[in-house]
């Protein structure tokens, strides 16, 4: 059965980083704007988001991260424990994105206000946390135009007419 559901704060943390994201067995597609050391519950500890994408990325899921910005740099001390992640991960950083979604084998997808940081998902404190919100849905239809807007990006279609070239190092690559 399809569903959509509106989510908000912790629950876009529990139903999408700590239930949906390990599911993933093909591919996993992220896009946000912003991209910080995002924690997460593994057990009795809390461990970096990024130790399950290498994981995911080790069990040979497919990982595609679309991001506006240079990560944070705790995020990048991070991504250097994770090796595996430099070849099984693939990340295009493009200074107009702004939207934020989670794909998760083309069965699940989230979208909505909340970035991929701790703050931004749900993961901090009560004190600590963005007032997020957003949707999770099973409804193909609306998966599907999710991964086309995202594919559309990824695969460069708004570049040309972008007016930001000059900021983005893959763009400049791709020519």
């Amino acid at each position: 059965m399809e569903t959509l559901s509106f989510i908000t704060d912790r629950e876009i943390y529990e139903k999408v980083i700590l239930e949906a994201v390990p599911q993933s067995s093909r591919f996993l597609w992220l896009a946000t704007s912003d991209l910080k050391d995002l924690y997460v519950h593994k057990g009795r500890r809390m461990a970096p988001f990024l130790e399950q994408l290498s994981e995911l990325a080790a069990a040979g899921v497919s990982i595609r991260l679309l991001h506006a910005k240079e990560p944070g740099p705790a995020f990048r001390k991070d991504f250097d424990r994770y090796p595996n992640l430099i070849d099984g991960m693939e990340r295009i950083l493009c200074p107009r994105v702004h939207f934020k979604a989670v794909i998760v084998d083309g069965g699940f997808a989230y979208s909505g206000s909340a970035n991929l940081t701790g703050a931004g998902m749900g993961a901090k404190s009560k004190t600590r946390r963005n007032f997020e919100s957003g949707f999770i849905t099973t409804d193909p239809r609306l998966i599907q135009q999710i991964m086309d807007q995202f594919d559309r990006i990824w695969m460069g279609e708004q570049c040309d007419a972008c007016g930001r070239k000059a900021f983005c190092a893959d763009y400049r690559d791709m020519q």
